[in-house]
C-alpha cells in the first residue's frame, strides 16, 4: 500500500473524521485502493506481495487500521469502526482467496498472457535513410585510391592565405588568383592572419608534408569554395578530391598509369584517356586529364544522331588538372628538391558525378529534393 496520501497513517482525529458517516467513506476509500489493486493481473508471486501489503501483521493495511483507527476512535466511534473493520476484513480475505484460486487454476495465466506484449510482431517501419550521392561517390574513389596505397587525411576548410596560396607557389599578386577569388573571413581588427574559405584541397599538400617526411600518398576529401555565379556547372561551394604523392624516384609514368588506373575504374575499362598541356603554379609539367565522353562512346554523336549534347561533339570531356609537383613547392616544407619528387591531382567530386550519373545540373545536389536522392539508394 502507498504511503503518499494513505489515510491508515493517521488517526481519525487528524483526517477530520467524527461521525458514522465519515467512517464509513474511509472504510470505502480504503476498499476502492484495494479493489483496484487486486483486479490487476498477477502471478502467485504478486499475489503474495498484495496479501502481505494489506493482511500482512507488521505492515499491512489492516494492522495499520487495527492501530491508528479503532484504538484511537472516540467512545461513541468505537463500535462503528469495529464493524466496518470486520466487513472490511472479510471482503480482503473472500477476495484474496479467490485470486489465489484463479493462480492455481491456470485462468491467471491465461490472463498474463493475453496482457503480455509479444515481441515477436514488427515493430514500427521507419524509413531507412542513405548516403547522398556526393558521399557515394568519395566512398568510391577513396576506396579506389586505398587499394593501391593512398591514405586518405582531411583538413579544415577555413585556412590562411600562406596554405592556400603562398606555400603553393602562388604569391600574393600572382594572377592565379584571380580565378580562385574567394570569400574572406570578416576578423576583428588586430587578428594576426586573415583567414579564409579554402578554394581547393591542396592546402593539405602543405599541411602533410610539413609533418610527414617521404614517402607521402594521400588523397583528400572535402568542400571548397570560389565567388562562382551559380548556374548548370559552377557553384559557390563545391567537392573535390587532391591528391599527392612524394617520394624518392616517382616519375611521369607513375603519374600517368595511376591516373589511367583510376579513371577506368570509376568509368569502366573502354574508357579512353589522354592528357592535354597546362599551367598550374604548383605543378611542372602540368596537364589537363581528358576521359573519351562516357554518353557517346567517345563518337562525338548522340545515339539519337546528331551531334552528342555532352562533349558537343568533340568525343572528349576534360576531367580535372594534374602533373608533377613544382620544385619550388618543397622549399616550403623543407624537402629536398634533389632527391624527391612526385605528383599532385584535383578532381571534381560533382564534376564526376554527373558525367558518371547523366546529371546536368550541379544545382540539383544541394536542392534536397527527394525524388533526385531517391534515384541513388
Amino acid at each position: 500500500m502507498p504511503t503518499v496520501d494513505n489515510p491508515t497513517a493517521k488517526t481519525l482525529s487528524e483526517l477530520g473524521v467524527n461521525d458514522a458517516q465519515g467512517v464509513a467513506e474511509k472504510f470505502a476509500e480504503v476498499r476502492a485502493r484495494f479493489d483496484a489493486q487486486a483486479q490487476r493481473p498477477m502471478d502467485s508471486h504478486n499475489w503474495e506481495i498484495l496479501r502481505q501489503s494489506w493482511v500482512g501483521r507488521k505492515s499491512g493495511v489492516l494492522t495499520a487500521i487495527t492501530e491508528n483507527w479503532l484504538k484511537s476512535a472516540q467512545p461513541e466511534l468505537k463500535r462503528v469502526v469495529g464493524q466496518e473493520l470486520n466487513k472490511f476484513k472479510a471482503h480482503l480475505e473472500k477476495t484474496l482467496e479467490a485470486r489465489r484460486l484463479a493462480i492455481e487454476s491456470g485462468a491467471e495465466e491465461t490472463a498474463l498472457a493475453r496482457e503480455r506484449v509479444d515481441l515477436s510482431l514488427p515493430g514500427v517501419i521507419r524509413p531507412i535513410g542513405s548516403h547522398h550521392l556526393i558521399r557515394q561517390v568519395f566512398q568510391e574513389i577513396e576506396d579506389i585510391f586505398f587499394s593501391i596505397g593512398f591514405s586518405v587525411v582531411e583538413g579544415p576548410e577555413i585556412e590562411t592565405p600562406y596554405y592556400n596560396f603562398e606555400a603553393l607557389n602562388i604569391p600574393e599578386f600572382h594572377p592565379v588568383r584571380d580565378d580562385m577569388d574567394t570569400f574572406y573571413i570578416d576578423l576583428p581588427k588586430g587578428a594576426p592572419v586573415p583567414l579564409l574559405l579554402r578554394t581547393h584541397t591542396s592546402p593539405m599538400q602543405i599541411r602533410t608534408m610539413e609533418k610527414q617526411k617521404p614517402p607521402v600518398r594521400v588523397i583528400v576529401p572535402g568542400k571548397v569554395y570560389r565567388r562562382d555565379n551559380p548556374d548548370a556547372t559552377h557553384s559557390f561551394m563545391f567537392h573535390q578530391v587532391e591528391g599527392l604523392a612524394v617520394d624518392t624516384d616517382i616519375t611521369f609514368c607513375d603519374f600517368t598509369g595511376t591516373i589511367e588506373y583510376f579513371v577506368k575504374q570509376f568509368f569502366g575499362p573502354s574508357v579512353k584517356t589522354r592528357f592535354r598541356p597546362s599551367y598550374f603554379p604548383f605543378t611542372e609539367p602540368s596537364v589537363e586529364f581528358d576521359a573519351s565522353c562516357p554518353f557517346c562512346g567517345g563518337t562525338g554523336t548522340a545515339a539519337a544522331g546528331g551531334t552528342c549534347s555532352k562533349c558537343k561533339g568533340g568525343a572528349w570531356i576534360e576531367l580535372f588538372g594534374a602533373g608533377m609537383v613544382d620544385p619550388a613547392v618543397y622549399g616550403f616544407v623543407n624537402y629536398d628538391a634533389k632527391k624527391v619528387s612526385g605528383f599532385a591531382f584535383g578532381i571534381g567530386i560533382d564534376r564526376l558525378a554527373m558525367l558518371k550519373y547523366g546529371i546536368d545540373d550541379i544545382q540539383v545536389f544541394f536542392q534536397n529534393d527527394v525524388r533526385f536522392l531517391r534515384q541513388f539508394p
